[in-house]
């Protein structure tokens, strides 16, 4: 059974005998996903068909090609395995509150279930869906091992400020997951499924060609495993530097969902790696993957300089006048023409792949703010570029990620400088003493021309 901290309900609407429909979002996988397992219990309790629909929304924050291919990758999987459940989808196409809305009357569902999402747009698709439908409405948190609003109710100040309120209630919800059913009140197939044909998406002549990491649950399983068995125990010494195969490169799944956190925490908590590498990887995956959905969730200038705290509005401010050594355009930004070699291959890398190292994001994002005339304009471009280019873009540990750069959000202040002021500063000193900086540059330069 589904923990009641996990269900929150977004209407006053009673439940009511009928097929019970799931609205996967977030969370695209037939395996270990509370909110599917939510709906098929109810769906057994009524003695009702299970549905679940993924509303399609072209040209979403500007992803690209690459992100839906990867994505649909994976719906396919995911089609294809609730099937087997006789559990049918149904991909629609177009806008949340006419796509949802019209399937549910569809179907005649007694019930909606659909699950969190802390970004400002998925929560406005679900008030306009809930304006436009009369059946009980509820929603699963399924990311988040402890659930954000069973975590803390308030925005947390930083990591250690969250990471108590996490760890004590983390036993309560880090449990095996159940199995979902061969569901015994089947429905027929609501129209037809994931094979209709997509709109083109622009790609603006980016290289298509380039697409390094395999899509679906099945996919995103075997990353998880041969990360176990493979690179765990080195995790605390590899993870900052991009030249080693260091990190679990589970983040797309991650971000599409295609694989549970919780299931990803539960296999490295068993598993025999070495105590501190378990903890310095959970204290990623779980502390501060958890801690951006809470700055997501209660601040909803996430993606704006009102979002930042205001010790580092106030240096910013400060120094907005500053002079700039160098200052770039957002075209200049995005097609890597800087004077900066380390920061050209970076961003060259990320057009070419969709992936750049988290060690390097830092510095990338930190270079933005201090090649542009203004803070406002440099989050404005390193959202821009990761929401476009990245496979895991448009998402909470994005925005913090590019907030936290800069921004400050979760850090503290450091010796003020030009510029920067007291947001914390890197350069291209700092990166060669943690990995082989002309190494990198020459592993990105296949990727030119």
């Amino acid at each position: 059974m589904v923990q009641s901290a996990r269900i929150s309900s977004l209407n006053a609407i009673p439940a009511r005998p009928g097929p019970v429909v799931y609205w996967m979002s977030r969370d695209q996988r037939a395996r270990d996903n509370w909110a599917l397992l939510y709906a098929q219990e109810k769906a057994v309790e009524f003695r009702a068909p299970l549905h679940v629909v993924f509303c399609l929304v072209p040209e979403f924050l500007g992803a690209l090609d690459r992100q839906y291919r990867f994505m649909l990758h994976g719906l396919r999987q995911t089609a294809a395995d609730l099937s087997g459940l006789h559990i049918p989808f149904r991909l629609e196409e177009g806008e949340p509150r006419e796509r949802i809305p019209a399937f549910l009357d569809r179907v005649g569902a007694g019930m909606l279930v659909t699950d969190f999402d802390p970004l400002k747009i998925k929560r406005a698709w679900k008030q306009q869906v809930l304006e436009s439908i009369t059946v009980c409405a509820r929603e699963v948190d399924t990311h988040n091992i402890v659930p954000c609003r069973a975590a803390s109710d308030k925005q947390e100040w930083a990591a250690y400020t969250i990471r108590k309120k996490i760890t004590l209630k983390l036993p309560d919800f880090l449990e095996p997951f159940p199995s979902l059913i061969d569901h015994p009140f089947p429905a027929d197939p609501a129209g037809a499924g994931l094979e209709r044909p997509l709109k083109a998406h622009p790609d603006s002549g980016m290289n298509t060609g380039g697409d390094i990491v395999v899509p679906g649950e099945a996919a995103a399983r075997a990353c998880l495993d041969t990360f176990i068995t493979e690179r765990l125990d080195g995790y605390p010494e590899n993870r900052n530097n991009p030249l080693i195969d260091g990190t679990s490169n589970l983040s797309p799944y991650l971000h599409f969902g295609q694989i549970a956190p919780q299931r990803v925490a539960w296999e490295v908590q068993q598993s025999r790696a070495n105590p501190a590498a378990k903890e310095a990887f959970l204290e990623e995956l779980i502390v501060r993957r958890e801690l951006a959905d809470n700055y997501c969730w209660y601040n909803r200038e996430y993606d704006t300089v009102n979002g930042f705290p205001d010790w580092a509005r106030a240096t910013l401010a400060d120094h907005r006048h500053d002079q700039r050594e160098y200052i770039y355009s957002p075209e200049q930004f995005e097609r890597a023409q800087t004077h900066d070699a380390l920061w050209n291959a970076a961003q060259t890398g990320l057009t070419a792949t969709g992936t750049m190292h988290g060690y390097l994001r830092m510095y990338w994002a930190k270079k933005i703010l201090e090649w542009t005339p203004s803070p406002e304009e440099a989050l404005a471009i390193a959202i821009s570029l990761n929401d476009r280019y990245q496979l895991d873009g448009r998402d909470p540990n994005g925005y913090t990620g590019v907030a936290w750069s800069i921004g400050g959000v979760h850090d503290r202040a450091w010796p003020e400088r030009s510029v920067f002021g007291k947001i914390r500063f890197m350069n291209a000193s700092g990166c060669r003493r943690k990995f082989d900086v002309d190494g990198y540059i020459d592993s990105k330069m296949n990727y030119r021309g």
